[in-house]
């Protein structure tokens, strides 16, 4: 799927002077994946304006575009948590450096991300993926990965191994309902996803059994 280049230099960047959501994520014991996940309870307060070029250089992203600084710091190859806070919504890219220092990056409004951390027995529950904090159980672990759209289209079918985090992302088109399935050593699981502007994107519930 080809991918829309946004670069940071022409995206509109908002500097967020309220309450907003980064999504903090830990292991815990495995959850009944039956239930909905639901936001993590984790927020940063900001008071003064952001300098931007200071936070996306701090963050090591200043030069890419929204797209590129996702997959960046998904697949940065360093045991969670980071030293900066990142939460990737349905529609924005937010980032963060200290309290008083949050940016918010917009997506490209045709595409969506999902991180996938698939499992066997731990994992946690989460909503928006955090960059720098969320942890997988299997860690540099090979997979492969189907994505089916609900009108039948494949939408992903590759092999892949999962990143430092324990996660494995993907661009989808958004606004559908898709889904997901992972098989690794001999084991499969799935999931049913959408790609709405206010879906998860962050998939922990896909078992392997």
């Amino acid at each position: 799927m080809e991918k829309r280049r946004m670069p940071l230099q022409s995206l509109s960047l908002i500097t967020l002077a309220g309450v907003v959501t980064l999504a903090g994520c830990a292991a815990t014991p495995a959850v009944d994946t039956s239930a909905p996940t639901t936001p993590a309870a984790s927020a940063s307060s900001v008071g003064g304006a952001a300098d931007t070029g200071d936070v996306l250089a701090t963050v090591g992203v200043a030069g890419m575009t929204a797209q590129e600084a996702v997959e960046h710091l998904d697949q940065l190859d360093e045991q969670r948590p980071l030293d900066f806070r990142g939460s990737v919504t349905g529609t924005q890219l937010i980032l963060a450096t200290d309290e008083a220092n949050t940016v918010a990056l917009p997506l490209p409004d045709d595409q969506f991300y999902l991180s996938i951390a698939p499992y066997q027995s731990t994992t946690h529950d989460c909503f928006n993926h955090s960059l720098a904090t969320c942890r997988g159980e299997m860690a540099g672990e090979p997979v492969r990965v189907t994505i089916t759209g609900e009108d039948g289209t494949v939408l992903v079918d590759e092999d892949a191994t999962t990143y430092r985090n324990g996660f494995v992302g993907f661009w989808l088109p958004r606004g559908i309902g898709a889904t997901v399935e992972v098989t690794a050593d001999g084991r499969t699981g799935s999931a049913e996803i959408r790609t709405d502007d206010d879906s998860p994107t962050c998939l922990t519930t896909v078992q392997l059994t």
